[in-house]
């Protein structure tokens, strides 16, 4: 007798559960199969899209570990286990962590839209959150820059991504702007013909677009020239810097008077 009761129930067990387990086999067979293509597919692209080595698997990791869980609680409920208060227990603790490291979040999130947006990329000079520099590394939750005089600043990503970022590296050429002052006494034609000798005499400085001067202002003590011209963005600096140089030289030679400051101090006799 009591062996038939355990036969009995034995049989019970496997008619009421069996085809539940078979189900949850065949869901997990067929839903670790979907994780895998998907997980494929995804690193397929972002392969063709040059993600960061870093981001790359970090998403991937966080894919596969979000969809693997998706995929327990979905076998546990197909076998007739409780799912209900287990998805509550994950939801309440990822809220938790997610309170707990929002900032961090906020960065990561930062990081991963500039891998896969690319506003500027490791080797670009850029000016961001009051900094200047050259990207040196674009990590998951900062980014590093290279001064000029050689200092390392790290921006947070999440108010990087947040904020205007201006990248003078993007565009293959890049107009450098000038204001000389000279004498009222100076000869406007004249000045213009010695600022032109300098640009043309220059051989870094771009013939298209042309270079081009102008009056600007007349100010309190000088005749403004705007001048503009175009280079290659490498070249930038040492243009820069020579066609001040080179123009100062050149308006000194030809007797052109570059004015400064004076102040005129008056005594009144009481």
């Amino acid at each position: 007798m009591e062996t038939e009761k355990w036969i009995d129930a034995g049989y019970n067990f496997i008619i009421e559960f069996g085809p539940k387990v078979i189900g949850a086999i065949i869901i997990w067979i067929i839903g670790s199969w979907v994780i895998k293509m998907l997980l494929s597919g995804t690193k397929k692209a972002m392969n063709k899209g040059n993600y960061d080595e870093s981001l790359r698997k970090f998403l991937l990791n966080l894919i596969n570990w979000t969809l693997k869980i998706v995929l327990i609680i979905v076998v546990l409920g197909t076998v007739g286990v409780e799912t209900t208060s287990f998805a509550a227990v994950i939801a309440a603790a990822g809220l938790a962590i997610g309170l707990a490291l929002q900032g961090s979040l906020g960065n990561f999130a930062g990081g991963v839209l500039i891998m896969i947006f690319k506003p500027f990329k490791i080797g670009d000079y850029i000016k961001a959150q009051g900094e200047s520099g050259t990207v040196k590394e674009i990590e998951i939750f900062t980014t590093k820059l290279s001064t000029p005089d050689n200092k390392e600043i790290i921006i947070p990503n999440g108010s990087l991504s947040n904020g205007n970022i201006v990248n003078y590296s993007t565009e293959a050429t890049r107009r450098v702007d000038f204001t000389f002052g000279v004498g009222y006494d100076s000869d406007i034609k004249r000045t213009k013909e010695v600022i032109m000798s300098v640009i043309n005499e220059h051989d870094l400085i771009l013939r298209d677009p042309a270079p081009a001067i102008n009056v600007s202002e007349l100010a309190d003590s000088s005749i403004n020239f705007f001048t503009r011209v175009w280079v290659n963005s490498g070249d930038y600096w040492t243009v820069k810097f020579d066609v001040i140089e080179r123009t100062k030289e050149a308006l000194d030679a030809a007797g052109i008077d570059i004015p400064y400051p004076h102040q005129v101090e008056i005594q009144k006799q009481g």
